[in-house]
């Protein structure tokens, strides 16, 4: 038994630092980790699960090093891992539970349930034999059912309608890609827009077959979108940036205790001579900020829209002997001009997590005189001499200030309490097919689809019976928000998911301004 608490304590001491051979804490600190822990063992009023008393234990020290350091668990380290691979393994399904079911949103274009034959709003009633439907079963634990290692096969069921059967169905699981450039297309005269969600494995080559093919449309400007971005892979943000640097020159360094200096340099020489215009807000984190930073402090972009979130921390992932991860810190990094826009976290992971909530309450997201920096996070872009910030974040050279006019009250709750996404399934599985008819094309679609006001008042009934506030100033304030959205997410459901964004970006104000200044890019860069 002792045995046990042996490893318990190895653990802790090791992620401590301490080895036979190097104690960077005291004896007297080691001996008192150690009796901790045997106390615990032998002492406490409950039995203590092991497992989970090294878990508690991990999490806790890295909880007061800094926000960043995380410690994942072994079941969770392959799901934590895929959107930084661009890939899991499954059937290729977009689904959303509706009244305990589990509703086919959008079989994926050349995936596997599509392949065999499942379709758009087919229900799965069970998977392997066991039922799904009308069980609570968590969505979760659907998704470890129909996920699995590619060329293992699992047996759907569904229910069609218009089909009294049920239908079996054997899939093949396979390689299922995760995007991270959303779409890619003109959105103004000569002006490409690339909207990139994540930086991945695949996020280079995804950026490189997108801005080949709007450069090939005769593209002369481009914007690149990087709202609610929280980041990823830090090669794939440098190796965006080179796309528009000249050889050589720094995208970024990193440096901590015990890792000296190292910069990294742009690679080729950028033959795309056209304006960039770089999209952020205060979800933009880690990967974005090196991206915006970057081509800031080179002069090379114009960024607009809000401060970003402010991660300027370096993650590197530790591999544990059981196949748990620690995702530590292990270096700040820096922009060009020499800037951590790290925010501070001294005060505690909540009030870390909170702080977006501040600056809401402070007015910074409405007008950007609320932000004051001190003159020693004033830096200098590297060409032109602009004045650019550091210690939280990237301040854009250009503010857009929080639109807050058409989202009420009402428009949140029915967000949240999941009514607008019902509305389009309900959509999708009654007419889904008659529109797909009336408009094969996204283009049609776009021009010619309308949405209906039956539509918008069966959404106002349904917030009625959710015990919804129905207040007919806050609906006719937000009517225009909430069709709109309706269109964007049945253009998804029906045709490419970056279709969602060529409807929504006609009122996103980010996007908007993005797209007024590359068009007047000289009076912007001053």
């Amino acid at each position: 038994m002792k045995n046990k608490y042996l490893k318990i304590t190895v653990v802790l001491l090791l992620l401590c630092g301490i080895s036979s051979a190097q104690m960077p804490i005291s004896k007297e600190q080691y001996y008192k980790l150690n009796q901790t822990v045997y106390a615990i063992k032998e002492l406490y009023v409950d039995t203590v699960n092991d497992t989970k008393l090294v878990e508690y234990a991990i999490s806790g020290i890295l909880e007061n090093l800094d926000p960043h350091s995380v410690y994942i668990p072994a079941q969770e380290v392959q799901r934590a891992n895929e959107p930084l691979q661009g890939s899991f393994d499954g059937i290729g399904i977009q689904f959303q539970m509706q009244k305990d079911t589990l509703l086919v949103v959008n079989p994926l274009r050349n995936c596997p349930a599509e392949k065999v034959g499942v379709l758009m709003g087919d229900r799965i009633i069970s998977v392997d034999g066991v039922n799904i439907a009308g069980v609570k079963m968590q969505t979760s634990d659907i998704m470890k059912k129909l996920r699995g290692r590619r060329g293992t096969k699992v047996n759907v069921q569904v229910v069609r309608r218009g089909v009294k059967e049920p239908i079996d169905f054997v899939i093949t699981r396979d390689k299922i890609p995760l995007y991270s450039v959303e779409v890619a297309y003109e959105i103004a005269p000569k002006v490409g827009y690339i909207n990139i969600s994540s930086f991945s494995v695949t996020t280079t080559k995804e950026f490189e077959k997108a801005f080949d093919g709007l450069k090939k449309k005769g593209i002369t400007s481009l914007i690149i979108d990087l709202q609610s971005n929280g980041g990823g892979l830090m090669d794939a943000a440098i190796n965006i940036v080179d796309e528009f640097l000249p050889k050589n020159k720094e995208i970024l360094y990193t440096k901590g205790t015990h890792y000296p200096r190292q910069s990294f340099y742009s690679k080729s020489n950028s033959s795309f001579d056209g304006n960039v215009v770089v999209l952020i807000d205060e979800y933009s984190a880690s990967a974005s900020e090196i991206v915006s930073g970057a081509l800031q402090d080179w002069d090379r972009a114009i960024v607009v829209g809000r401060r970003s979130f402010g991660k300027g921390l370096v993650q590197r992932p530790l591999s544990l002997a059981d196949g748990s991860e620690l995702r530590l810190t292990i270096a700040r990094y820096y922009t060009p001009s020499g800037r951590n826009i790290q925010k501070p976290y001294s005060d505690g992971v909540e009030k870390y997590q909170n702080e977006l909530v501040g600056r809401k309450k402070h007015g910074e997201l409405q007008n950007a005189d609320s932000i004051n920096f001190p003159d020693s996070l004033k830096f200098k872009t590297l060409v032109l001499g602009r004045t650019v910030y550091g210690g939280g974040g990237i301040m854009p050279d250009v503010f857009v200030p929080l639109d807050t006019t058409k989202f009420t009250v009402f428009h949140r709750e029915i967000l949240a309490k999941g009514i607008l996404n019902q509305s389009v399934m309900n959509i999708t599985e009654k007419n889904g097919k008659e529109i797909k008819k009336l408009f094969p094309k996204f283009e049609q679609y776009e021009s010619g689809f309308v949405v209906s006001d039956d539509i918008f008042d069966s959404i106002v009934a349904d917030a009625k019976k959710a015990n919804i506030k129905i207040d007919n100033q806050q609906i006719e304030i937000s009517k225009p928000i909430i069709t709109l959205q309706i269109k964007a997410l049945l253009a998804r459901t029906f045709y490419e998911q970056g279709d969602y964004y060529k409807i929504m970006n006609k009122e996103n104000n980010i996007v908007m301004k993005g797209v007024e200044v590359i068009k007047n890019f000289d009076k912007y860069l001053k």
